[in-house]
């Protein structure tokens, strides 16, 4: 019997299911589809109606991770045939045994922020939400800024309109600052933004041109990413470029990049006001946190725009969800799950798919380990303490917050730092666990 796709995917979906409880999304599927068939990710993306980046940064990368991770040995995308092939002749020779496959156990994750997106097996509309972003960027020079903490779906909605924009003819680009290298990219102005055009120029799939326009002793960094930006790639077609620029967070700690960077940005949309060239820029700017910088009220790109802050899902998006996965979405079903997690995107999708792929498993069952280290959420909530137990002094003014009945006050950088990974919920100056979740699991910890 010769090992085709069909075996393939059988193979992914079974190591995937048995080390992380749920089943291959239907991207994920496409991305192995067109894997096998030798495709770029780029054709991968154009066939399906994707924004590249987000074939070739999230789904791929995550895709070989979760199938490294199941199978105990390094996948990617040049040697999962032959990875997949060994254990579907084990299988053929094992077919009798439940378990032919015994997965590595997933390693520890010590910053929460990598898991900042998360790709669910169906999208539930966050309306207005992505009609407002889509419109607004079909506008010339127009700039949407995206905030919200950590596995709130940013990436994901901003992917949707990008691919909706890909449809009207716009060239899209997605970089995630995640990509950079702090120890080198984040320490000299001059590296940042050469990075950063040349990650752009790859992105648009044009030839890498910078050293025809760069001229860092005359004219200075800032005037050769404008010129290269402006001549090169702007001027490359009359299609608009639609600009996402993702985790710019991670860039706050730096003040000699951030200052001159969002400087930058902010003369780039005045630019788009008058010229006509720059109209052609759409910027979309998503961090995790808010803008706890110092930056001149007239050089920063966050008090310009649209700013759109995302919230966690409403009892109507958490039923369409359970329809979506085949669940009961009645609220008398539903209600202990929402008591528990609340509308958190990220808890509530972990919960969905744990249920659907074990019919079997009571919810009530479900949500009585969900706060232990033997849950579904036993993987998130231990990322979550190893990040706090090396931040000692936030991790202080965490378990202030999770022993009170009531809302606190914590001092303003930590409560800013607590927010920006999802653990606390504001009400008005003072803050509370996000959810139950967190409170019951961290009051044990």
């Amino acid at each position: 019997m010769k090992f085709d796709i069909d075996d393939a995917i059988q193979m992914a979906n079974q190591a995937v299911s048995y080390s992380a409880h749920r089943s291959l999304t239907d991207v994920e599927v496409m991305v192995l589809k067109g894997a096998w068939q030798r495709q770029e990710y780029d054709q991968i993306a154009a066939k399906h109606q994707y924004a590249t980046s987000y074939i070739s940064q999230d789904v791929a990368p995550k895709l070989w991770k979760i199938l490294t991770e199941a199978l105990g040995e390094k996948v990617k995308k040049s040697n999962f045939k032959q990875v997949l092939e060994r254990y579907w002749k084990q299988h053929q020779v094992s077919q009798a045994s439940p378990n032919p496959i015994s997965p590595a156990p997933n390693p520890y994750i010590l910053n929460p922020t990598q898991l900042e997106s998360f790709t669910p097996d169906y999208y539930v509309e966050r309306s207005p939400l992505e009609s407002t972003c889509y419109q607004t960027l079909l506008q010339p020079g127009a700039l949407v800024r995206i905030k919200a903490p950590s596995l709130m779906g940013k990436t994901l909605l901003v992917n949707r309109v990008l691919a909706k924009l890909a449809t009207q003819g716009y060239r899209t680009a997605s970089l995630s600052f995640k990509l950079a290298d702090s120890q080198s990219h984040f320490t000299h102005l001059d590296k940042f933004l050469r990075w950063f055009c040349i990650n752009l120029t790859r992105e648009l799939g044009l030839a890498n041109a910078l050293d025809d326009y760069w001229d860092e002793e005359d004219m200075g960094s800032k005037v050769s990413c404008t010129t290269y930006f402006e001549d090169y790639l702007l001027a490359s077609t009359n299609s608009p470029i639609a600009l996402c620029l993702d985790d710019v967070h991670l860039l706050f700690p730096y003040p000699e990049i951030y200052e001159d960077f969002f400087g930058l940005l902010r003369s780039w949309y005045e630019k788009a006001r008058s010229r006509q060239r720059w109209k052609l820029l759409r910027l979309i700017i998503v961090h995790s946190t808010d803008v706890y910088i110092r930056l001149n009220i007239n050089q920063s790109p966050f008090n310009v725009g649209l700013p759109i802050e995302l919230a966690d899902f409403t009892l109507e998006q958490i039923q369409e969800f359970a329809q979506k996965y085949g669940l009961n979405p009645d609220l008398s079903y539903l209600q202990p799950l929402i008591n528990m997690i609340g509308g958190h995107p990220y808890l509530v999708e972990r919960a969905f798919t744990y249920l659907k792929n074990d019919p079997n498993m009571p919810l009530d069952q479900l949500l009585a380990t969900a706060p232990t280290d033997a849950g579904i959420y036993a993987s998130h909530l231990r990322e979550n303490w190893f990040y706090l137990q090396s931040h000692p002094q936030l991790a202080e003014a965490f378990k202030t917050v999770v022993t009170k009945t009531t809302p606190i006050q914590v001092e303003p950088m930590q409560a800013y730092q607590l927010h920006s990974i999802g653990l606390i919920k504001r009400s008005g100056n003072k803050v509370e666990p996000r959810c139950d979740l967190y409170r019951q699991y961290f009051c044990h910890h």
